[in-house]
Parts: C-alpha cells; sequence; structure tokens
C-alpha cells in the first residue's frame, strides 16, 4: 500500500465513520444507502453475502434482518465471527457447486436476499478485468438462479464493460425491477456500480 492511499484512506469521511461506529468496512455504508433507498431487506429474511470478507455487508445485514432472520457470509478468505448467533460463515470459492451445495444445506433450501460486494483479483489491464468482472457478476446470477426465492432481491456489484448492457438485459427478464446506480459511499474514482434486482421472477 502506497503512503499516497493510506493518507486518502485517513482522511476518507467513510472509513473514519467505520472507524467510530465500529464497522468491519467502509463498504457497509454503500449497502446502507442502497437498502434504504430500495428496500432490499427485510427484518426475518435470509440473506446469502457471497464474497463477504471482512464482514462490513454482512454486519449491516444482521442489523436488517434481526434475530428471526439468517445471514449466511461466504468468501475465499476467512470472516471473524459476529457475535449474533444467526450468521454463519462459509470459506471457500462460491462459483464452484460444493460451497453452493453448503449454502443451500445451511439455509434449507432458498434465500430471500442475495447481496455481493465481491471483486476479481484485478490485474490492472482495464478489458481483461472487466471480463473477470463478468464472469463473476454471472456466476452470482447462476447462484441466484438456484437459490433465490420468487419475489426475492438482489444486489451486486458491477464494473461496466463491453458486456455490461447484455448482462442487464439478461437480468431484466429475470426480476420484476432491475435499477443501477452508484451509492454516495463510493469513491467517485472507482469505475464500480451497484445492481439491484427486485422481485425475481423464478426460472
Amino acid at each position: 500500500m502506497s503512503k499516497s492511499w493510506q493518507k486518502e484512506r485517513k482522511n476518507d469521511p467513510y472509513y473514519k465513520k467505520a472507524k467510530s461506529e465500529e464497522y468491519r468496512s467502509r463498504a457497509s455504508y454503500k449497502l446502507k444507502q442502497l437498502d434504504k433507498k430500495f428496500k432490499i431487506m427485510k427484518q426475518g429474511n435470509t440473506v446469502v453475502d457471497l464474497g463477504a470478507a471482512p464482514g462490513g455487508w454482512s454486519q449491516v445485514a444482521l442489523e436488517k434482518v434481526g434475530e428471526e432472520g439468517l445471514v449466511i457470509g461466504v468468501d475465499l478468505n476467512r470472516i471473524k465471527p459476529f457475535k449474533e448467533e444467526n450468521f454463519h460463515r462459509i470459506r471457500g470459492d462460491f462459483t464452484t457447486e460444493e460451497i453452493q451445495q453448503q449454502i443451500m444445506k445451511l439455509i434449507g433450501g432458498k434465500t430471500k436476499v442475495i447481496i455481493s460486494d465481491a471483486s476479481p483479483s484485478l490485474s490492472g489491464i482495464k478489458n481483461i478485468d472487466q471480463l473477470k468482472s463478468l464472469d463473476l457478476v454471472n456466476a452470482v446470477i447462476d447462484i441466484a438462479d438456484n437459490i433465490l426465492e420468487v419475489k426475492g432481491n438482489l444486489v451486486m456489484k458491477v464494473f461496466q464493460g463491453a458486456e455490461y448492457k447484455e448482462m442487464l438485459i439478461n437480468l431484466k427478464k429475470k426480476f420484476r425491477q432491475v435499477k443501477t446506480t452508484k451509492p454516495q459511499a463510493s469513491r467517485k474514482k472507482s469505475a464500480e456500480m451497484y445492481v439491484v434486482g427486485l422481485g425475481y421472477k423464478g426460472k
């Protein structure tokens, strides 16, 4: 990490806010803003968080679903446990059938909400990174087809590229409403966008 990046991070208002409010990541505020705008999660929901580490989005999901809900965090990296007993973590690659089977076993079938702030390992080469991102997004959509309840909701991070419009067209066939947005907590210079699918129609 460069000194300029570290300085920028320390001066970031969302980084400071996350520290003071004991969130694991500044990214927590992205999900808070998305949920406030689109009403993605409700009390009692089951939420699957794909690419969950360090746990900032899972933390917000736990607040939203309350004690009656359930949150499953999945990541290649270790996710530190939360005190809440209704949080479960799976360490592994969520694009594999083995990990998807583990998710389904934990949730007992289907989930009401899928959230994903996952990013691929970036190379710095724009075209390659966009393709990597698209592969990850398509994996999330495939998982939604397998485990998302009818009328369920999806939110995921995307990077605009050549196949972006085609992906949106595909999603619009699957969800009652599809919205694209960039929450205020996203860094201005970041190319990330978020796609929200509301009201899954089912296969």
